[in-house]
């Protein structure tokens, strides 16, 4: 049985720059209203987008107090969106996030079930401190995030779209937590590590937030637009010899394989994914629009290579005891791949 070959779009270069610059106006405005309440931390805010535009979902780890609610909350707010959060804890359950069927009266005096929606049910769904969850509860997210849509009983609901998940976890605290499956952490396109803000940035922080005047964040673009732009993401070309720079970076992360170096070898019991490439590429489209280019390079995809991939490097018992980070092991990797002329 032959199988199809994926369609291609193929435009002129001028359609090419129209859609680029269009890309880069509409995620500047973007990051621009953000700004407006999450001072600083560029980097994090243009990540978060890039996922957003990529269909993905994010992973943000930092210590509590450094915005992770605050950043979430205001992305659903420019694009005027319906916006979610939930509060993981022990003995939260999954009929808690998907919802469950409920009995009603009915106006004739008798009864019927409805089902009653869950707080996964919108556009953005904050899952805040997701690793306090039991396992069974944090499943429930697994065929949300994955498929796009829930099942209770006999019944599929499709969620609405765009869809994403933004999951916050604290790296200190670990009593009373259960880490995430490996399962679960592969359907997070990113995994970003929240830092301290600057001096400058502290300054900022107080400015918009022990004064009288508050940020008034607007809405600025549209899930119709979003979803239009996620089109225009996946229809940028890779051409081959960034296909592979790309499947070299992921082989280079597995244990044993031709690409792997003596340390990972050493510190690494399970190296990334198909799913880890896909989300590489993806990354690398957007990184190569808001520069106002339509084609990727070997370069954006080692921009977004530490972000990509840091969830999906998981350290064996030499690692862990070395206290070697994924984020050096995957540096090095980019060091020790040569990239190939694009």
């Amino acid at each position: 049985m032959k199988t199809k070959e994926p369609k291609t779009v193929e435009k002129s270069s001028a359609e090419a720059s129209e859609q680029a610059k269009h890309f880069c106006e509409v995620f500047q405005k973007l990051k621009t209203e953000i700004q407006k309440a999450f001072v600083g931390q560029d980097e994090i805010v243009e990540n978060v987008l890039s996922v957003l535009l990529s269909d993905g979902h994010v992973l943000l780890e930092g210590v509590p107090g450094l915005g992770k609610t605050l950043l979430a909350a205001t992305l659903s707010k420019t694009l005027n969106l319906d916006f979610s959060r939930i509060q993981f804890t022990p003995d939260l359950m999954p009929a808690d996030i998907v919802g469950t069927m409920v009995l009603q009266e009915t106006k004739g005096g008798g009864h019927e079930l409805k089902f009653q929606e869950g707080p996964v049910i919108a556009n953005f769904v904050l899952a805040d401190e997701i690793n306090r969850a039991t396992p069974k509860t944090q499943s429930a997210m697994l065929e949300a995030m994955q498929e796009r849509q829930v099942s209770v009983g006999k019944q599929t609901i499709k969620l609405p779209e765009p869809f994403i998940v933004i999951a916050t976890q604290n790296p200190v605290e670990q009593d009373g937590t259960y880490p995430l499956p490996e399962a679960q952490l592969d359907r997070f396109m990113v995994k970003l590590t929240v830092g301290y803000p600057g001096e400058d940035d502290y300054l900022g922080i107080l400015n918009r937030t022990t004064g009288v005047s508050v940020s008034d964040v607007k809405s600025v673009s549209t899930g119709e637009e979003i979803m239009k732009m996620r089109q225009i993401v996946r229809e940028v070309p890779v051409s081959e010899q960034v296909q592979r720079y790309a499947v070299r970076l992921i082989m280079a992360t597995q244990p044993g394989s031709k690409y792997a170096s003596e340390a990972i070898n050493k510190s690494v019991a399970l190296g990334s994914s198909p799913r880890g490439l896909q989300s590489l590429i993806l990354m690398g489209k957007v990184r190569a629009l808001i520069g106002g280019r339509y084609a990727v390079s070997c370069q954006d995809l080692a921009d977004v290579a530490v972000p990509v991939l840091r969830h999906r490097v998981m350290l064996g018992f030499e690692g862990l005891s070395s206290r070697v980070s994924p984020d050096e092991l995957i540096k090095e990797i980019l060091e020790s791949v040569e990239k190939l002329s694009d």
